[in-house]
């Protein structure tokens, strides 16, 4: 990974400003920037679903309610990811740093994904150098997208726009099985080599072996199906999860309102640490109580780069701050409604799949 210098400027007095405010906030209301008692009635929601959900899947002496209930089930793991899973990762799902690494551990390995992986390079890599190639490990290098300028420009790129969501419905399963063991020989469309320690590679294997027996072998054994209703239901439920994952995160980085940095020949970027969040994130429907509970805070992904050390709970009381500040500081906060993030999605595609040069659009209110 290659690590970068930053310059100062306005971002730099605003983030000062900004993390000065927000500690004046909390201090005033005596509450703690982790999560209160709406994210344990999450955590206990989420998990209850997780395992409510696949009871019944596992019971169920119907088709039509083995589909039902495993598709609800992918459905609520997904969320807990959201809600759980990535405030834990960050250390403030709860106050005690033993169970936020219980519960990220938990919930992210047991969907055969490791989290050490993600949660290294999530916080290391990409909310540090964010939409940077080479710095940024979420900046993919696949041949059948084109994401950067840097990137080679083909023929059928063009039509990327039109056959990236059936590709999108691949997300999942292709993190399951290609992604992390790829990463083990450096075989990776993402752009930064990664080293996984021994004892982690063998966790890994041991978890997508345990997700494979209670997801596909488990089922077979015990319930009056066969393989292929089973393995349609394991695929069907990769194509949910995935669509609803890449339609949440996609739009926020993957934008032609977003900036895709390059730094000098001495790795020296032209701006701040904070104004680079400001210009490669996209907010929707930020102050979405419906958003907010339903996607973690996902979709306040701007705060949520510039404010990791907060849980998401308290995004839409802070929200008002973080708005007045990027005004005064005369940094553009892009948020919008969802429907005008996701067509901005696909124009970044379109765009880079038929010009050599895509320059981020100036966005307007």
């Amino acid at each position: 990974m290659n690590k970068l210098k930053f310059t100062k400027d306005e971002g730099t007095e605003f983030y000062k400003e900004l993390s000065e405010k927000i500690e004046q906030y909390f201090t005033k209301k005596g509450i703690h920037k982790t999560g209160n008692k709406v994210m344990i009635f999450k955590i206990i929601l989420y998990f209850s679903l997780d395992l409510l959900f696949y009871g019944l899947m596992i019971t169920s002496t119907t088709t039509i309610g083995f589909y039902t209930f495993y598709l609800l089930m992918g459905l609520s793991v997904l969320l807990t990811a959201f809600n759980i899973s990535h405030d834990a990762a960050h250390g403030v799902a709860v106050k005690s740093k033993f169970w936020n690494k219980l519960l990220f551990s938990l919930s992210f390995n047991l969907q055969g994904n490791n989290a050490y992986v993600w949660g290294k390079n999530h916080t290391e890599s990409h909310h540090l150098y964010t939409n940077i190639e080479g710095s940024d490990i979420d900046v993919l290098n696949n041949p059948l997208f084109r994401m950067t300028e840097t990137q080679p420009l083909k023929w059928f790129h063009q039509f990327q726009y039109i056959y990236a969501p059936f590709l999108y419905l691949l997300y999942s399963i292709n993190w399951f099985f290609f992604r992390e063991t790829l990463m083990l020989i450096n075989y990776s469309s993402r752009t930064i080599k990664i080293e996984i320690p021994k004892h982690e590679v063998i966790k890994l294997f041991i978890y997508k072996l345990l997700y494979i027996g209670y997801m596909i072998i488990l089922p077979f054994y015990l319930l009056p199906f066969g393989w292929t209703i089973i393995l349609l239901a394991f695929l069907l439920n990769h194509f949910l999860v995935s669509l609803i994952f890449v339609g949440v995160l996609g739009v926020s980085h993957l934008s032609d309102f977003v900036a895709h940095p390059i730094p000098d020949k001495e790795n020296k970027l032209n701006m701040s640490w904070a104004k680079l969040q400001m210009c490669t994130s996209v907010d929707y429907n930020a102050d979405s109580i419906f958003f907010n509970w339903t996607l973690g805070g996902f979709n306040a992904h701007a705060l949520h780069h510039l404010l990791p050390n907060i849980c998401h709970v308290h995004y839409l009381a802070i929200l008002p701050i973080f708005k007045e500040l990027s005004q005064k500081h005369g940094l553009t906060y892009m948020e919008m409604p969802y429907k005008k993030s996701l067509a901005s999605h696909f124009r970044f595609l379109k765009g880079m799949g038929k010009h050599q040069q895509f320059k981020p659009i100036p966005f307007e209110r």
